[in-house]
């Protein structure tokens, strides 16, 4: 048994998406549910729905096919607000192409809106 709902969530979502299934399932967490929102709003994910099975439930996560990878960051390293360059060099392929997921004070968000607002946090996922 995993202990790390994140990592395996990430990893069910990409073999998934390359073998080409159109729906998956994932443990459910808060901070999963959150990414799936945040993957949601972005359109990496078409839908998403929790399903209580009395065990902590699970997500059933229709995905629509334009994620090209994903995972997890680890250790989840701190960011400043003016290191933002330097992480997405590292993590996505390009400016504006796919996303990083960041924890702040201000709750879990992508690391465009932590540009926005010119806060830092800890990276936790990227897809693209």
């Amino acid at each position: 048994m995993s202990i790390d709902l994140l990592g395996d969530a990430m990893n069910t979502i990409k073999t998934h998406e390359i073998a080409g299934v159109e729906e998956c399932t994932v443990r459910a967490s808060k901070l999963v549910g959150e990414i799936l929102e945040l993957f949601k709003e972005q359109g990496y994910v078409t839908k998403y729905e929790f399903v209580d099975n009395g065990k902590g439930g699970y997500y059933k996560v229709v995905l629509g096919g334009f994620i090209n990878n994903c995972g997890v960051i680890k250790p989840r390293v701190p960011v400043q607000k003016g290191e933002w360059a330097k992480v997405e060099q590292r993590y996505i392929p390009g400016v504006g192409v796919g996303m990083i997921v960041v924890s702040t004070p201000q709750g879990v968000i992508t690391n465009q809106e932590a540009q926005e607002k010119q806060i830092g946090g800890r990276l936790l996922a990227f897809v693209y």
